[in-house]
């Protein structure tokens, strides 16, 4: 099947690559040059392009600055006209712009996935698999992409393995955040505030501000308050945030560019619904957003605690209020309390033969959270410290070969304080001291054989340490006031990833790629006083792709073939501990659990028959599936595993009534992995006079898919179809701008993502946002 797909496409894609050779201009350079364009710059051929029919985007995913339709790789952009458009002001909302792309919200931070592949981050100890980055600068906790999405020039998505430019954490892609530059000369600013239901409010806006011949100041903020989603007020957004840059620009062979930024994020937190399942029938509809802690829920989750523990030693002779009150249950005093911030210095000098950069950045994070959307209250803090400095020398000129050539180092320190309280069974507390430090060199050359065919080939060497000390402690009913047990360890990995690949302009718009990858992600922690490390991850992915213009750049065609082998991966879940050797409790758990194996392809098509319309759409087919997946699971009261996966005792013992399994899930599709995904959009603009008036929709359509390594039918993700629309009326030259949009028309109640509440089994799973609509108005000058 894959190779029938893959050699399908490629036949494809040389077919449609060649039709384009009639139809393009003699003369215009190839797409796939790989020559560096300057950011805001164009060509003689993208100035004719421009003025023709579709724009294109320049990007720097690989490191330097080229049209997106330029680069030889599988990647999405979306500018930041488009976000604002949009309303992302989040990461969850980037879901319904990237079709490759899922966030899931998880209490304490954002979780990504990219066709499948990324970690649940649901303790301290967990990193993302895929890289995320603000303006070059690698952010390494979960926790702290918050306040990052506003006054973007541009977001890119790049989707697999990127072990040789970007290495660490990056199995699954990288999503690179670039904020809008200041500008030299010119004064000048824009603002957005914008108005909806759930009381939300939106305002963000920035100022450019010359200072002399060489130097500007970039000044941005935003602000975000809403009322949650949910009847008991979680799922809100209160997010205050701003960023300086300073740039300082003595010639045009040297720049300086100075950015600092502070995030506040406040308000409840991530909400969550309880899902109908054969233990609770009787749960009111979806679409109400009833939360968790709302009294219809929470006495749903006691009778639960009662049905479970009513025939179960010792617990049977406890009375039914007793029952009731033995396992927590959301309540409405959840909390976020974070701050984020940050300072970087990055440095571009042209040397003629090559053009420098570093980068040095500091950043700080300090979580504060108490959440409820497990089902049970999460408590966590952090105080994080992150370092790192970078240094690349890209090549210049029109030789043969071009190439990149950098070092990377990353340390972080941090020191954290986690609690899951799940009542009299399982109360368990860690103080999670870790520090990590990476070091890298990185290289890719790409060389031109002839002048439409390039070969590509790239390495990167990768060292990580990593020093866990801390403590854990364990309450439950069998042991009332255990001591707290240290928990420690050191890591040392090192791993050489790579790439290589080949680049063919089979004509001047039309180019065909193909390559294999790898990833790497380190392994690390969890709190255990036993066994307590994970390993590595790695990931090869093969892609093919074309990426094509026609029709006199009114029509865009980009094809991708990909098929991913994943091993040794790292999944994170509520599992077994040691609270002390040979005592078992629960704890959040990374462990490695086999292999797994994505194909499939995607299609993106960008259609502007006429300067007033513009069409779009992206499909993306995936088939996942985990060939080996088997971990262990705990039961604290004794009872079955909730699971359609094959199960069998474990080895091990445990004292009654716990009970430890092995759970097989091999053979199960992936989860955060529908087979069918499409984003559709169309755009018209109106003259009116002196004044324009556009009206677009969008509308993204996904298969089902599974939410979590329980796989149970109740908590699949129904195929769902979700629309937005928008209306903006502006005078010619934009000075101003007025709005009015409506998001998930449907008002669908979509899953997002959660996990099984352990002990009583309950599926509080969280919700994608419901029906919003307002009104945005926009000032420039």
């Amino acid at each position: 099947m894959k190779m029938t797909l893959l050699c399908g496409i490629a036949a494809t894609a040389l077919i449609i690559s060649s039709s384009a050779v009639a139809q393009t201009v003699a003369g215009e350079p190839p797409v796939g040059t790989g020559q560096p364009v300057a950011a805001g710059q164009s060509t003689a051929a993208d100035t004719q392009i421009s003025e023709e029919g579709i724009r294109d985007i320049v990007v720097t995913a690989q490191r330097r600055s080229e049209t997106l339709q330029r680069a030889a790789i599988a990647a999405n952009a979306v500018s930041g006209e488009q976000l604002v458009r949009a309303g992302v002001s989040d990461a969850t909302q980037l879901t319904k712009l990237i079709p490759a792309l899922t966030v899931q919200p998880v209490g304490i931070s954002s979780s990504f996935f990219i066709r499948g592949v990324g970690a649940t981050a649901i303790n301290s100890f967990q990193e993302n698999a895929v890289a995320f980055s603000v303006g070059g600068i690698f952010y390494a906790r979960p926790t702290a992409p918050a306040g990052s999405f506003f006054d973007l020039d541009r977001i890119e998505v790049l989707k697999g393995p990127q072990g040789t430019l970007y290495g660490r954490n990056a199995t699954g892609g990288a999503i690179n955040l670039i904020p809008r530059r200041p500008r030299l000369g010119e004064f000048s600013g824009d603002m957005t505030a914008e108005y909806g239901n759930y009381d939300s409010k939106k305002i963000q806006g920035g100022v450019n501000i010359p200072i002399g011949k060489i130097a500007a100041l970039r000044l941005a903020g935003q602000i975000v308050d809403r009322d949650g989603y949910y009847s008991d007020g979680y799922d809100d957004e209160k997010v205050e945030t701003f960023r300086g840059s300073l740039l300082i620009e003595p010639s045009d062979r040297f720049s300086m560019l100075f950015m600092a930024d502070y995030t506040h994020q406040g308000g409840k937190g991530v909400g969550a619904a309880l899902v109908a399942s054969p233990a609770t029938p009787n749960v009111p509809n979806l679409r109400d957003r009833v939360g968790g802690a709302d009294p219809q829920i929470t006495a749903l989750l006691q009778q639960l605690t009662v049905n479970t523990f009513r025939f179960v030693p010792p617990f049977s002779f406890l009375s039914p209020d007793a029952l009731r009150n033995s396992v927590t249950v959301p309540r409405g005093d959840g909390f976020q309390d974070s701050s984020f911030w940050g300072a970087s210095l990055t440095t571009n000098g042209d040397l003629g033969f090559a053009s420098l950069t570093t980068i040095l950045a500091y950043r700080k994070s300090k979580p504060d959270i108490l959440t409820y959307a497990p089902g049970f209250p999460g408590r966590f803090t952090e105080n994080d410290d992150q370092m790192s400095a970078e240094v690349r020398l890209a090549s210049q000129g029109g030789g043969p070969l071009q190439y990149v050539l950098g070092g990377f180092f990353f340390h972080e320190q941090q020191d954290g304080y986690n609690n899951y309280n799940q009542g009299i069974l399982a109360n368990t507390e860690y103080f999670p001291r870790l520090k990590t430090t990476s070091q890298a060199l990185f290289g890719q050359l790409t060389y031109s054989v002839a002048d439409t065919f390039r070969i590509v080939g790239g390495g990167r060497y990768t060292k990580e340490m990593k020093t866990l000390t801390g403590s854990t402690r364990n309450t439950s009913f069998f042991v009332p006031n255990p001591p707290s047990v240290p928990i420690n360890g050191d890591l040392d990995f090192s791993k050489f990833t790579w790439k290589a690949g080949v680049e063919w302009d089979v004509a001047p718009r039309s180019l065909i790629y193909a390559n294999v990858a790898t990833g790497f992600k380190a392994g690390g922690f969890y709190p255990s006083a036993g066994t307590n490390t994970y390993r590595p991850e790695t990931l090869t992915a093969y892609t093919l792709g074309s990426k094509n213009r026609f029709l006199n750049n009114k029509l865009q065609l980009n094809l991708e073939a990909f098929y991913w082998k994943y091993n040794d991966q790292q999944i994170s879940y509520v599992g077994p501990i040691e609270s002390t050797p040979g005592n078992f409790a629960q704890a959040g758990v990374t462990v490695n659990a086999g292999r797994a194996r994505m194909y499939g392809a995607e299609i993106d098509l960008l259609f502007q028959p006429t300067s007033s319309d513009t069409f779009g759409a992206t499909v993306q087919y995936l088939n996942a599936r985990y060939e080996s997946l088997v971990y262990n699971a705990i039961s604290t009261s004794g009872a079955p595993l909730v699971t359609s996966c094959a199960v069998r005792n474990d080895t091990r013992t445990a004292a009654p009534p716990t009970r430890l399994f092995v759970v097989d899930c091999s053979g199960k599709p992936g989860v955060f992995s529908p087979k069918w995904t499409a984003n559709v959009n169309y755009e018209h603009r109106f003259t009116l006079g002196n004044y324009g008036l556009t009206a677009g929709a969008r509308t993204r359509l996904e298969s089902a898919a599974w939410l979590n390594l329980d796989y149970l039918d109740y908590q699949r993700r129904d195929a769902s179809m979700t629309s937005d629309a928008y209306i903006t009326l502006s005078p010619t030259g934009e000075s101003w701008s007025l709005t009015g949009f409506v998001n998930n028309i449907e008002d669908n109640a979509v899953f997002a993502g959660g996990l099984t509440r352990p002990i009583i089994n309950a599926s509080l799973l969280t919700l994608r946002p419901p029906r919003t609509y307002g009104a945005r108005v926009g000032f420039r000058f």
